[in-house]
């Protein structure tokens, strides 16, 4: 019974806009003198009764004013269509002497649709709460939204747009967008303005400041590749912006069907922020040295060697052959590699046991090996010398004898900016393994295997770094701790930094005059520990030392205020290969190195710590235990 009442209603609503409406469109065309009333009152009597009928016939009665949408507005125009253009000729045919301007079925036809969908419009945003759509900017009434800049103009910024209208606590108001395309400035998604380019930011926001349009928060909407994160973090620190970005454009979707809206942001990722574009990698070359061929990867579950798996499998090799000794890791990276097109071994093998090694290399018979096993961890390897003796020299000169003796083509070495001056037992024992590459790459009496060694600083959130201990801090409250406050790194994504391992040791394969030359990769600028603390907490929508405290601890044993890419005595080179340097130590003779390292391995195995680092500080040039002090001085003198 309702049901019925409700749809007479409806009918009836609509019967009399269709009544209406011919009294409107002669109005319009001519004025209400020109006609008398009684023959417009039987020309609409007319008019309605064929819309109605037409009306019913198309069961327009049916369709719901609330869930009204676009397909519902243009089945009632189509009927004001089909009514106004069958009624005007039957006007002609039987009102005899009655003739009419031609424009008059036109704006009858407009009229009549207006009237049917005007009303729907209004009653489905009044009763979805979201007439704020009807005023200027998409304000609501009585409410004080968050300003915010849009950073893109593609798909996802006009869903983000479009969300706010049909979510009434969203709380956001949309003041403009700036683009990285310099042809969109000056359009408009949406009636959201495109008010500049990225890198105009700071112009953009001056315009901005003190109007009604003054932005509380920057969105990113998609990723930007050139963007300079941390000259961007001081603009929205000068400003008083906090930087947030939307989520996969799925993950967005499916958070507006269950009604979040667009209240789902997320922090930007300190990755995403690192400062400088990601390096062009020659992918090519990289399929054409490792397509086909048989890969072994040492720490394969490692940040460094899991990544090397992946992009490694991706440049399709026959196989790929994945070491470590830790069988956590092992079973993550098998775990994640299990459904891989490429076949897969997965060893749990210490490369301290040269003996399993050799069988490794004897069952998998590998073509390239990339040595990412070693240990990195400055204090621990402090505590425990003989371990990172073991590990990094033993463990390296074990791999590299048995590639070697398998008369594999590459053998690639994982080294680290930690082995420049080093002031800690970490950096000597890798600075002691590069030596050990460049001697048997510069070796003549037996140069089947090639022996490169790749150095590069930090890698962006990788175990044990920074970026994980930061975030862990501030999820419980802080304080976060720094070392010091002028301690600066060196920085890279992961995904680069092997990138540019792959590209380097492809291109590198080919220059013979490259033999005994340690590839460096560009890492730009170094960086603050202390700025990432601080752009961390305000990712995290806090205030560093206000709702963060940042504590300051003093260098730990071994660790270097900064960190260098290259010593006095090497020489800066540029190379043929994007995004690389390249590095020629003074070199030490096979015969002697050996003899030395086999004297480490005595020492390590039981356990004679001070002559570990006695022998280390005469093995490796310009290795002190002085870190603080001599970093301090060195930075002294250089400024």
């Amino acid at each position: 019974m309702i049901r019925i009442q409700r749809s007479l209603y409806v009918i009836v609503f609509d019967a009399l806009m269709a009544l209406a409406s011919l009294w409107v469109a002669y109005g319009l065309v001519y004025g209400m003198h020109q006609y008398p009333i009684m023959r417009i009152s039987l020309l609409s009597l007319g008019f309605t009764v064929l819309f109605t009928g037409a009306y019913l016939l198309f069961g327009m009665q049916r369709r719901m004013w609330r869930f009204s949408s676009i397909p519902d507005f243009a089945s009632f125009a189509w009927l004001a269509l089909v009514a106004c253009a069958v009624y005007a000729p039957a006007v002609i045919v039987f009102a005899r002497g009655f003739s009419h301007a031609s424009t008059l079925p036109i704006v009858h036809f407009v009229v009549t649709a207006a009237m049917l969908v005007a009303p729907r419009v209004f009653y489905r945003l009044w009763r979805s709460g979201d007439l704020h759509m009807l005023l200027p900017g998409g304000l609501r009434w009585g409410q004080a939204p968050v300003n915010v800049l849009l950073v893109g103009s593609g798909d996802a910024a006009e869903l983000f747009i479009r969300s706010l209208y049909s979510n009434r606590n969203a709380g956001y108001r949309v003041v403009g967008i700036v683009d990285t395309n310099s042809e969109t400035i000056g359009r408009a998604i949406r009636s959201v303005r495109i008010l500049g380019l990225i890198k105009d930011l700071e112009a953009v926001l001056n315009t901005l400041k003190g109007t009604s349009k003054q932005p509380n928060r920057l969105i990113f909407t998609e990723n930007i590749k050139e963007l300079d994160g941390f000259a961007l973090q001081k603009i929205a620190e000068k400003y008083g912006i906090k930087i947030s970005r939307l989520p996969g454009i799925t993950e967005f979707q499916e958070g507006l069907m269950q009604g979040q809206g667009a209240m789902q942001l997320k922090p930007i990722d300190i990755e995403d922020l690192l400062g400088r574009a990601q390096a062009q990698i020659d992918y090519d070359a990289i399929y054409d040295f490792i397509a086909g061929k048989s890969v072994l990867v040492t720490g394969a579950g490692g940040t460094i060697g899991s990544e090397l798996a992946r992009q490694i499998i991706a440049a399709k090799p026959s196989k790929l052959i994945a070491l470590d000794n830790s069988e956590y890791n092992l079973y993550n990276i098998e775990t994640e590699l299990a459904g891989s097109e490429c076949k897969t071994i997965f060893k749990l093998c210490d490369i301290r046991d040269k003996n399993a090694l050799m069988r490794v290399f004897d069952e998998a018979k590998p073509d390239l090996v990339f040595h990412a096993a070693a240990l990195k961890h400055v204090p621990i390897v402090e505590r425990h010398p003989d371990q990172g003796v073991l590990t990094n020299i033993i463990g390296t000169r074990n791999v590299a004898d048995c590639a070697r003796a398998s008369e594999v083509e590459a053998f690639v070495q994982i080294s680290t900016d930690k082995a420049v001056n080093p002031t800690n037992v970490m950096g000597a024992t890798k600075r002691l393994a590069e030596y050990y590459c460049q001697a048997l790459d510069l070796d003549k009496d037996k140069r089947t295997t090639r022996f490169m060694t790749v150095r590069f600083g930090n890698v962006m959130g990788s175990s044990g770094s920074v970026v994980p201990l930061f975030r862990k801090q501030i999820m419980t409250g802080g304080p976060v701790t720094v070392t010091h406050p002028d301690v600066t790194r060196f920085f890279m994504t992961v995904r680069e930094a092997v990138g540019l391992t792959l590209q380097a040791s492809a291109i590198g394969m080919k220059e013979d005059n490259e033999k005994g030359r340690i590839f460096v990769l560009d890492m730009k600028e170094p960086i603050k520990i202390l700025d990432i603390a601080r752009q961390m907490i305000r990712l995290a929508d806090l205030d560093p030392d206000k709702d963060i405290e940042i504590t300051f601890t003093g260098l730990r044993p071994g660790e270097k205020l900064y960190e260098e890419l290259f010593d006095s005595v090497e020489d800066k080179e540029k190379t043929d290969i994007p995004g690389t340097f390249s590095a020629k130590p003074s070199s030490i003779e096979k015969t002697l190195l050996v003899k030395n390292i086999a004297k480490l391995e005595e020492a390590a195995r039981v356990g004679e710590k001070e002559t570990l680092v006695t022998l280390l500080k005469t093995l490796v040039p310009g290795y002190s235990q002085n870190s603080a002090e001599t970093s301090l001085t060195k930075r002294s003198k250089i400024a």
